[in-house]
């Protein structure tokens, strides 16, 4: 998959609360951003599981 780059502004007390959640999880920044983006869109329906490793093997119904 490619991937796109684009800058981003965001309040300091937000990346750090990111930066911090994204350490406890053992992730980048990014991946940690990009992990949250990914949940808000398939929590809202915007988006579908279509790969089987994101969902452990298992069809999404």
């Amino acid at each position: 998959m490619q991937k796109k780059s684009f800058i981003i502004r965001i309040d300091p007390d937000k990346l750090n609360a990111i930066e911090k959640w994204a350490s406890d999880e053992f992730r980048s920044i990014n991946g940690q951003i990009e992990w949250i983006l990914d949940q808000a869109l398939r929590k809202s329906g915007r988006i579908r599981m279509t790969d089987k490793k994101s969902n452990g093997g298992k069809d999404e119904k």
